[in-house]
């Protein structure tokens, strides 16, 4: 059974502002973000495990998938039927995000 998704409003702002740059800046593929992060979500809520474990968190069980063809990572955790997704993050960024 796929568990609920729950998108946290700083993760929602990420994906949106992402989605901006790329319709302007990618003509070629303007809706992936919004497809790749669309497609990842639902695959993650019926396979949670598939991300890796991402050890970079104060908070436990946080995990993470990264869309090679946007170059974003999802932050998630898996807990108690519910998906959250926390934060979507850019691989070229020197840092993390706050987890």
């Amino acid at each position: 059974m796929a568990l609920q998704v729950r998108i946290a409003v700083q993760a929602a702002n990420q994906v949106r502002k992402a989605s901006e740059w790329w319709l302007v800046n990618r003509p070629n593929a303007p809706h992936a973000i919004a497809t790749d992060f669309g497609e990842a979500v639902a695959f993650l809520a019926e396979q949670p495990g598939i991300g890796a474990k991402y050890e970079g968190s104060r908070t436990l069980g946080v995990r993470r998938l990264f869309l090679s063809r946007v170059g974003y990572f999802i932050y998630y955790k898996a807990e108690k039927g519910f998906l959250h997704v926390l934060a979507f993050w850019h691989a070229s960024r020197e840092h993390q995000p706050a987890l």
